[in-house]
């Protein structure tokens, strides 16, 4: 018998996979459990439609990212932090304040899990910083550090 699985079943397949399993399992199990459907012209169709309409978000947000990429690459964050004498710093600067000077320059939301810093910016001047805005798309963002 031919199903079309609504979640992901271990040792069967993953959610949308059309697989072929004996009546009982798929009676008494997958579909019982709400784990699949039976593989109908009807439910096909719907598996279409509904893979078309997941492809068109993805590829809109795909096109959202790219464009908030270019935006991001012409971007210079200003931050602060405390220095002492001979310009040594007191402190870093972390990928939060980095989401919050954005928001507040900027008026858009960049979550701080998104900017990719291999340590935290313990010197004065301009870095880059990543800013990983899709699985596909990564925009580099300068920051510069200023005295407080």
């Amino acid at each position: 018998m031919k199903v079309i699985l609504l979640q992901d079943v271990k040792s069967q397949g993953k959610k949308g996979d059309i697989i072929e399993v004996s009546e009982g399992y798929a009676r008494n199990m997958l579909i019982k459990k709400k784990l699949g459907v039976e593989a109908t012209p009807e439910a096909l169709n719907n598996l279409k439609l509904q893979n078309r309409h997941e492809e068109k978000v993805a590829a809109e947000n795909l096109a959202d990212a790219q464009a908030l990429a270019k935006e991001v690459a012409e971007w210079l964050v200003e931050t602060k932090i405390k220095t002492g004498e001979g310009g040594r710093t007191f402190g870093s600067v972390s990928s939060k304040e980095i989401a919050q000077a954005i928001t507040k320059q900027y008026g858009k939301t960049i979550d701080k899990k998104k900017i990719q810093l291999e340590e935290a910016i313990r010197s004065l001047g301009t870095h880059e910083v990543k800013v990983k805005l899709h699985p596909q798309v990564t925009a580099t963002l300068r920051v510069h550090v200023g005295e407080e």
